[in-house]
């Protein structure tokens, strides 16, 4: 997305170059959060804070919405600077340009607290690509090292990553230590097999009633192993640079007149199928949009959502494509983007936990060494708690 800053200034020197003149960050900073389930609170849900207090809250980010939409399991806003998705008990707040997401933090769980319900946070995810021009940011986003001393004055568990080359394209990563699960599942767990041990000596003593004690003991076994595995999830990041001209013209008023007009025509609305699709075309250019999905099965109880974010001008041109839609297979989708928006390099990312069909991805994305005219330089895996992580860098060669 694109809404133009003029970073010029009365004391600028009369040297200073066009991109000093114009410049804008396409790089997004993405702060997910989730939060662990309220055993005493059953109606606990982030999408019960009103729409007056979101639009307080962004103000400390420094943009503000200004589209809407949602299904029965995702509430999906457009921003002035990129996007925010409020489910259940996830939340997702994409913003690029100079805001500054992690300012919010604190109103957030403030929010989370007095309003949603909830007290306890599961696990929280911070990332970005390197920055364009980083010395353009404002505190506390002015380097990862400043971000990550400030997500440390929240939390005593934070760990800080970095994937691909510091001095080239990279990509960073705060993220939490924690064994998942939650403490109220591990508390219920703590329960469920103190009393199948008593059931158990009980049902030594009582053998008549061994039918009954195995059915009951079959049943907490169940929901034990239901309690361990966590609900699938999974996300997939595809940030591209350098991008064609021709392609990122269709993303400005001088050729398209709607956003509409611009979905359409870029192909955007085939990239993946079934999504209620809220977009943006901003004047004189840059595009957002948000897609929930129609039905994404009751296993993904928050909701699926897609989302793209692009800013055509030349010199600083950057689209990011996200989504958390399932599959045992990205490389279709892979292929199907890229080809849509023709990068001259991009960073992908996918993190998949246990129970997810993407869990395997890595060893697929290892194979992908080319894809049509784009060459992987580099690729890594991570591995955490509760989720596993690829990370790949792709140029078109022969650069």
């Amino acid at each position: 997305m694109a809404e133009n800053e003029d970073l010029s200034n009365s004391s600028s020197s009369s040297s200073s170059s066009r991109e000093d003149m114009h410049f804008f960050e396409g790089v997004e900073k993405l702060l997910e959060i989730w939060f662990e389930p309220n055993p005493s609170n059953k109606n606990a849900d982030l999408r019960k804070i009103p729409r007056a207090m979101w639009d307080a809250l962004l103000k400390t980010v420094r943009c503000e919405i200004i589209s809407f939409t949602r299904n029965e399991q995702i509430d999906a806003y457009v921003l002035s600077e990129s996007s925010m998705f409020v489910s259940k008990r996830r939340w997702i707040l994409k913003t690029c340009g100079t805001t500054t997401p992690l300012q919010c933090l604190e109103p957030l769980l403030r929010l989370a607290s007095e309003i949603a319900g909830y007290g306890e946070i599961e696990d929280l995810f911070y990332s970005r690509k390197n920055f364009k021009r980083p010395e353009m940011q404002v505190s506390p986003h002015r380097g990862f090292e400043e971000e990550v001393a400030f997500l440390d004055s929240f939390f005593e568990d934070g760990r800080a990553y970095s994937l691909g080359a510091l001095n080239r394209d990279c990509w960073h990563l705060y993220t939490l230590s924690r064994g998942g699960g939650g403490s109220a599942n591990k508390q219920m767990l703590n329960n469920i097999t103190n009393n199948n041990n008593n059931n158990h000596h009980h049902h030594l003593h009582n053998m008549s009633n061994g039918h009954a004690q195995l059915q009951t003991q079959s049943a907490k076994m169940n929901l034990i192993e239901s309690l361990q595995l966590p609900d699938p999830d999974q996300t997939i990041e595809i940030l591209m640079t350098d991008l064609d001209p021709k392609v990122m013209a269709v993303f400005t008023k001088d050729v398209c007149n709607t956003a509409l007009e611009a979905t359409q025509k870029s192909g955007i609305h085939k990239l993946i199928p079934g999504m209620v699709i809220d977009d943006y075309l901003f004047d004189p250019c840059g595009y957002s949009m948000n897609g929930v999905s129609k039905s994404c099965g009751k296993k993904y109880k928050e909701g699926c959502y897609m989302t793209i974010h692009i800013t055509p001008e030349p010199d600083f041109s950057y689209v990011s494509f996200e989504s958390n839609v399932a599959s045992s297979s990205y490389g279709d989708l892979i292929a199907r983007v890229i080809d849509t928006f023709q990068p001259g390099k991009f960073i992908v990312t996918v993190f998949a936990n246990k129970t997810s069909p993407a869990a395997n991805v890595s060893r697929e994305l290892e194979h992908l060494g080319t894809i049509d005219q784009w060459k992987r330089r580099d690729i890594q895996f991570s591995r955490f708690p509760t989720y596993d992580l690829t990370y790949a860098q792709y140029c078109k060669y022969p650069s």
